[in-house]
């Protein structure tokens, strides 16, 4: 592999982490817990896809946005039923996280029963090498993968400083109690963000089905590449979170061209061990201070 190969493979998976991590954001910012059922969100989004494709025979271009406003709809049906209720119970962390990891088994388990553990195939076109460019090969699905990570970028940091839910998302995230306190409602908050974060799931879900074959399980590798990116890059900064998925591309594609590719998700959390370390505010965080009064 020549390095420009190398280089565009850095981008492409850099586009990945960012696009799952995004998706990830506000869930995390609104109600900081470590929510395992967005795994199974990003898998349901593929599958979903898949099924209206093969019902409908629509254009996949025409299927991915029917197939994310379904995912984030059974996303705000799954948070009513059940993360609501645990939070007016001031449910702790703890208890959030295992409600999540159910609910994951749940989702993980009805998608294999639907649609059978075999991998299946969201891209019904003939497959190219890809485009020869200078030597360096890119698929189009690649291609669409890094447009929609960078268009995606510009949208949400548009999204987050101009729009009202931006900016209450943001509030809620910085401080609950205070945001309650100045009128805004912490629970419709909390419910925009989860259907904001569960509908870029289904899409990275897509986008990832598109390129390679999908499985019940292709969600939780996503996920956990997508939280090391938003740790790293910081919980409260989306320009953060896409260098942090550049990073976490870069250390991993190029420590693979060294080491060999087996150590791309030790490297991945060697890099997350370090940032907790030594800058666990992540790439654009800043520290906070204790004060007595």
């Amino acid at each position: 592999m020549n390095l420009m190969q190398l280089i565009i493979n850095v981008i492409y998976a850099a586009s990945i982490y960012a696009v799952v991590a995004y998706s990830y954001y506000f869930m995390y910012s609104a109600r900081k817990f470590l929510n395992m059922s967005h795994a199974a969100i990003i898998a349901l989004g593929a599958y979903l896809a898949f099924e209206i494709k093969k019902q409908l025979a629509w254009n996949i271009f025409i299927v991915i946005p029917f197939s994310v406003a379904i995912t984030a709809i059974i996303a705000i049906t799954v948070f009513l039923l059940i993360f609501k209720p645990l939070q007016k119970r001031k449910a702790s962390s703890t208890k959030m996280l295992v409600a999540s990891l159910g609910i994951y088994l749940v989702l993980q388990n009805l998608i294999s029963l639907i649609w059978l553990d075999a991998p299946k195939s969201l891209c019904s076109w003939p497959v190219k090498r890809g485009h020869n460019i200078l030597d360096v090969y890119i698929t189009n699905e690649q291609i669409l993968m890094i447009v929609v990570s960078i268009a995606l970028l510009g949208v949400l940091l548009l999204f987050s400083k101009k729009t009202t839910i931006g900016k209450s998302i943001r509030a809620v995230a910085s401080d609950s109690v205070l945001a309650d306190v100045s009128g805004i409602d912490s629970y419709a908050v909390v419910l925009w963000a989860f259907a904001i974060s569960s509908g870029l799931g289904g899409l990275a879900g897509i986008l990832i089905a598109i390129d390679v074959d999908m499985t019940p399980t292709m969600g939780m590798n996503a996920f956990m590449m997508g939280v090391v990116t938003v740790i790293i890059g910081g919980v409260n900064s989306i320009l953060g979170i896409a260098l942090a998925a550049l990073l976490l591309a870069i250390t991993q594609h190029f420590g693979a061209w060294f080491i060999g590719s087996q150590w791309q998700d030790a490297i991945a959390f060697v890099i997350l061990v370090l940032f907790l370390l030594f800058k666990p505010e992540g790439f654009f965080g800043k520290k906070v201070k204790s004060a007595t009064v």
